[in-house]
C-alpha cells in the first residue's frame, strides 16, 4: 500500500501531529491508515499520560439541551486561555457534554467516588454468598472486577465514548491532551432531566 497525501493530512487532523510525523507513521505503517492511527493514538496517550498532573485552571462551561428534555452543563478545564477559546476545544467540551445527556454518569473520575461509597459498595459484594468459599486473596480479585465494572457505568471517564465506542472517555480525553499539548479534565458537571428530581 502507497502513502498518499490525503491520509497523511487525515492522520495529522486526527491525531494532532506534524506532518512529517504522520508521513513516518504511515511509512512505518507500511500505508495501512487504521494501523498508523492506532501506533499515533498510543503514542499521543503515552504522552498525554506525563502531563495528567499539570494544573488545569483556564477552560470553559458548556451546555447542552436535548429534545428541550435534557440539560447538561459541564466545566472542561485545561491551562491555557488560549487552548480553552480554540473551536476544538469547545467542540471537545460539547461531546462530552453529550456524553452526560446520554450516559448519565455520577462522577467524572474513580478519584471522585466518595471513598466511603466506594467501601461499602466494596464490603457489600465481598460479603456475597458466592464468594463466601473463595480463598480472600481470590474473593478479593473477583471483588475488584465487579468494582470496576459497576463503577465504569458511574463514573464518565470510565464509560464507552458514545461518538465512538471503541475507546472509552478517559481515552478521549486523553486524545484530546494529545492533541492541544496541554492537561484537561472534567471537573464538574450537572444533568438535568425533565420531571425527575434527585
Amino acid at each position: 500500500m502507497g502513502v498518499t497525501i490525503d491520509d497523511i493530512k487525515k492522520l495529522k487532523e486526527l491525531t494532532g501531529i506534524g506532518l512529517t510525523d504522520a508521513k513516518k507513521a504511515l511509512v512505518d505503517a507500511e500505508g495501512d491508515f487504521d494501523k498508523a492511527l492506532e501506533a499515533m493514538r498510543k503514542k499521543g496517550i503515552t504522552k498525554a499520560e506525563k502531563k495528567g498532573d499539570r494544573e488545569t485552571r483556564e477552560g470553559l462551561i458548556e451546555s447542552y439541551v436535548h429534545s428541550g428534555r435534557i440539560g447538561v452543563v459541564v466545566e472542561v478545564n485545561c491551562e491555557t486561555d488560549f487552548v480553552a477559546r480554540l473551536p476544538e476545544f469547545k467542540e471537545f467540551a460539547h461531546q462530552i457534554a453529550m456524553q452526560i445527556a446520554a450516559m448519565s454518569p455520577v462522577y467524572p473520575t474513580i478519584e471522585d467516588v466518595p471513598s466511603d461509597v466506594y467501601e461499602a459498595k466494596k464490603q457489600e459484594l465481598l460479603a456475597s454468598d458466592a464468594l463466601k468459599s473463595k480463598p480472600a486473596d481470590m474473593a478479593e480479585k473477583i471483588v475488584e472486577g465487579q468494582l470496576k465494572k459497576h463503577f465504569a457505568e458511574q463514573v464518565l471517564a470510565e464509560q464507552a465514548f458514545v461518538l465512538d465506542d471503541s475507546m472509552t472517555v478517559g481515552e478521549r480525553i486523553k486524545e484530546q491532551i494529545a492533541k492541544s499539548g496541554e492537561n484537561i479534565r472534567v471537573s464538574q458537571f450537572k444533568r438535568i432531566e425533565l420531571g425527575v428530581t434527585e
